[in-house]
């Protein structure tokens, strides 16, 4: 059963010196081969993002500038999680409902995806997404 434990923040190594700073994302740093990346940006403050689950897709979520909130759900347990720094990343596993408001402005959000896009695993309504769950579907 997909907990909120299969839900982590994921350290991203990071070089600094007086010209600024890098961070790296190697394949060591990733539980998963990377198909798919992409992000979020202009994103009214008072929009959300997400509203969907997936089947297939393991996915890690960066706050590459500014800030927003992930809340994520298990469909027993709820949990809302800050990214405001470009070197931390959440892993959400296969399962896990996501939702993403509360963008700061200029915030960008950058999504490492597992899967290529494939509209039939995702799960877009939260009461099919809670009887599947529930294994009543």
């Amino acid at each position: 059963m997909d907990t909120l434990d299969k839900v982590r923040l994921i350290e991203i190594p990071k070089v600094h010196d007086e010209r600024g700073s890098l961070a790296v994302i190697e394949k060591d740093v990733l539980p998963f081969k990377i198909k798919r990346i992409y992000y979020l940006y202009d994103v009214p403050s008072d929009s959300y993002r997400g509203g969907h689950a997936h089947k297939e897709q393991e996915s890690i979520i960066i706050a590459l500038s500014g800030s927003f909130e992930v809340i994520v759900d298990d469909g027993t347990s709820r949990k809302r999680i800050m990214l405001n720094k470009p070197t931390q990343g959440l892993f959400i596993s296969t399962h896990i409902w996501r939702e993403i408001d509360n963008f700061s402005s200029g915030a960008v959000c950058l999504v490492l995806a597992s899967t290529n896009y494939n509209e039939a695993e995702y799960i877009r309504d939260y009461d099919e997404f809670c009887n599947l769950k529930r294994g009543a579907v």
